[in-house]
Parts: structure tokens; C-alpha cells; sequence
């Protein structure tokens, strides 16, 4: 219960951070300062990791994708949102029991603030929020929903006006979706198409 409430005051604070930051570049955006000339990106792409620790023991790898939308408010620093899908592929025989011995699927939902610290090509990032465990049932989990954070270094590759690649390295850590479990913990990268508008 306290980590079911510690996850939505998380969830509901990134939020208002999130739309606090949009009335700003609302307000702003026709002044000298503030955002003017900086665009809203989104990004959709593809994500892979490596697990770490005792969650590598169970589990090989992961795949999924996320879609993200960085929302400037400041120069070089922006409000991200992100949520997207990941699927951890089971090491065969690695759970006692047959109903864990399945591929673990979460849903991430996260928000957070991304720093350019040279022009706009190479940033930090830095994300908290919750995942969800799309299969809860499958691999007897005792929690439907975890803590997670993800801190994050990345460059921005400029296509053409309004077009990038955007490459992220991440550490990734969700808290256990198992009442005494260790956390899940996975170094992660994200390819993402993004554009401007």
C-alpha cells in the first residue's frame, strides 16, 4: 500500500511539473526570453537492455519501443514524457516453478526534465515515474505497479530542419514487483525518430 502511494504522489508531482511547464511555454512564448525559438520534439523508437544484477539471473534481455514528447521551458532544458513497452525474455529453467518461468512485460510511464549541456546536440536526462506489469497473473507477481527511475546520456543527430535522431544510454531501476524481491535493474538504449514542431 505505501508503495502503491509513494508511486502516485511521484506520478501526480511529475505531472504538474509537466503541465506547469507547458502554461509557462504558453505564456512565454511571445517574449524576448524564455522559449522562444525552441520547438516541441516528439520521438518514437525502439529500445533494447541488458538486465543487471540478480535480474539477470532470470532474465536474458529486453526489447520494446516509447514514444516521448520533450516540451521546452527554458534554454537547453526541456520537460520529457515518456511511456512505452518492454518486453524481458525469461532464461529457460531459471524459476523453480513454471508460472514465474515467463517473460516479464512492463509498461513504463515516466517524466522528467532533459539538459543540453553543449548546443543541441549532447544531453542528461533524468526520468522517475511508475511501471506497470502487463502480465501480473502470468508471473505471479504480488504488485501490479513499481517504482522506476532512469537516468540518461544522449546526442541529437540533426537530419534536416525539424528532423533528428535522438540516441539515449540509460540505467533503468524498477522496484521489485515481488513483495521482498531485489529491484530490476537494466542498462538500456533508445534509437528514436524525432521531430519538431
Amino acid at each position: 500500500m505505501k508503495k502503491t502511494r509513494k508511486i502516485g504522489i511521484v506520478t501526480a508531482l511529475l505531472v504538474s511539473l509537466s503541465l506547469a511547464s507547458q502554461a509557462q511555454t504558453t505564456t512565454s512564448g511571445n517574449s524576448s526570453s524564455g522559449t522562444t525559438g525552441k520547438e516541441w520534439r516528439i520521438s518514437v523508437g525502439p529500445d533494447a537492455g541488458i538486465p543487471l544484477g540478480d535480474f539477470s539471473n532470470e532474465y536474458n534481455w529486453n526489447f520494446g519501443g516509447s514514444a516521448q514528447v520533450d516540451i521546452p521551458i527554458i534554454k537547453s532544458l526541456y520537460v520529457t514524457v515518456n511511456a512505452g513497452y518492454q518486453n524481458f525474455f525469461v532464461k529457460n529453467g531459471s524459476f523453480a516453478d513454471n508460472v514465474a518461468d515467463k517473460n516479464l512485460q512492463l509498461i513504463p510511464v515516466k517524466a522528467g526534465l532533459k539538459y543540453f549541456f553543449l548546443g543541441d546536440l549532447l544531453y542528461v536526462q533524468g526520468e522517475a515515474g511508475a511501471s506497470f506489469l502487463a502480465n501480473k497473473s502470468d508471473v505471479g507477481a504480488s504488485n501490479a505497479a513499481a517504482f522506476v527511475y532512469a537516468p540518461q546520456v544522449g546526442v541529437l543527430l540533426k537530419l534536416a530542419p525539424k528532423n533528428y535522431i535522438d540516441v539515449g544510454f540509460r540505467f533503468e531501476g524498477t522496484s521489485s514487483f515481488y513483495n521482498g524481491g531485489s529491484s530490476n535493474n537494466f542498462l538500456g538504449l533508445r534509437v528514436a525518430y524525432a521531430f519538431g514542431l
